[in-house]
């Protein structure tokens, strides 16, 4: 009787087809070891990550980086096709965002200067709610009057060369300083009141001096019920001009708190009272106002001088001539030019 035979795997006790190595195909079939399997995955391609991140810093740049990002992935086979596009797609966003506030911004600031350009330094006339006017407050004048005088520049350059007076303390002797305004249509005498508004004097007689006010016309002619005065002293001539700077008001302001309630309402200015004109407190220039008739205005234009009784008639003699349009305010029918302004 013959033995069975040795079971599978014979005598290294193996269970079936457990073979020792080496079994079925050599590792090398399978990429191990050798340089026939598949390669090593490529590295993120660097321009791409540039892209990424210049999305968020320079969006420009990143959009130039994402396009040779891609361009070079294309050739090498590289990683970072994702970030590259998401590089683009938000530098572009980012890109069109910024383009869009800057157009907005411009429009913006156009519009702003657009209606600066129509905003008037010197309105026509007060406007305010009809009230009887009071009388001009009484003098009481400061303990060092004319003691620091200041002249600050305006944003507006000055509408004819000129310099701004000196600053610091000025002489309020003499107390009345006389001069004549010389036009196309005569003369009108004036006296200025030196006591009562010195920085104010002060600024009409350097400007006079230089010669700001010679051949100015005097571009607006006020017969309103609050405002009959002749309004001068812009080189322009269109309303808008000034000597480059600009100063404190003086009385009858200067008699009042700011926050009084009195400012508001109307004050008399008597015929005959030779004022400035501004556009609001502390915008005083150039440009003043030769009052022919009793005006109720608010106690916020500088009252500096007065005219003499041939200036008067002179102006009364403008206004009744009419304006140029028809209306009761703006530029007077007849040319009223200033050739000068003289002391004496």
């Amino acid at each position: 009787m013959s033995a069975p035979p040795p079971p599978p795997g014979g005598e290294f006790g193996q269970q079936p087809y457990d073979y020792p190595p080496p079994y079925g195909y050599p590792p090398e079939y399978y990429g191990y070891g050798s340089g026939y399997g598949y390669p090593p995955p490529r590295g993120t391609n660097g321009l791409a990550v540039a892209s990424l991140i210049c999305a968020f810093v320079f969006a420009p740049l990143g959009i130039v980086f994402g396009h040779m990002s891609l361009s070079q992935i294309k050739k090498s086979g590289e990683q970072g096709r994702d970030l590259a596009i998401a590089g683009l797609v938000i530098s572009y966003l980012i890109t069109v965002l910024a383009v869009l506030a800057v157009v907005v911004s411009v429009l913006f600031l156009l519009l702003l200067a657009s209606s600066l350009d129509d905003v008037d330094p010197y309105p026509e006339s007060p406007r305010y709610a009809a009230a009887p006017a009071a009388e001009m407050p009484a003098f009481a004048p400061s303990a060092t009057p004319g003691a620091n005088c200041q002249y600050p520049a305006t944003i507006e350059r000055a509408a004819k060369p000129v310099k701004p007076p000196s600053v610091g303390r000025v002489a309020t002797d003499p107390a009345r300083v006389n001069a004549t305004i010389t036009t196309s249509r005569g003369a009108i005498g004036v006296q200025l009141d030196n006591a009562k508004a010195p920085c104010t004097v002060h600024s009409f007689t350097s400007l006079a001096r230089q010669g700001f006010f010679d051949d100015t016309t005097c571009h607006r002619l006020a017969t309103t019920a609050q405002l009959h005065a002749l309004q001068c002293g812009d080189p322009t001539g269109e309303g808008s001009g000034g000597p480059g700077y600009q100063f404190p008001n003086e009385y009858p302001t200067n008699q009042y708190r700011l926050n009084d309630p009195a400012m508001r309402l109307p004050v008399r200015y008597p015929r005959g009272t030779l004022a400035m004109a501004n556009a609001g407190l502390g915008t005083n220039g150039s440009q003043f106002l030769l009052i022919y008739e009793d005006s109720p205005m608010p106690p916020t234009y500088t009252v500096f001088g007065t005219i003499d009784a041939g200036g008067l008639a002179l102006l009364e003699k403008i206004a009744a001539e009419g304006l140029a349009d028809g209306g009761d305010e703006g530029r007077p029918a007849a040319d009223v030019t200033i050739r000068s302004v003289r002391f004496s």
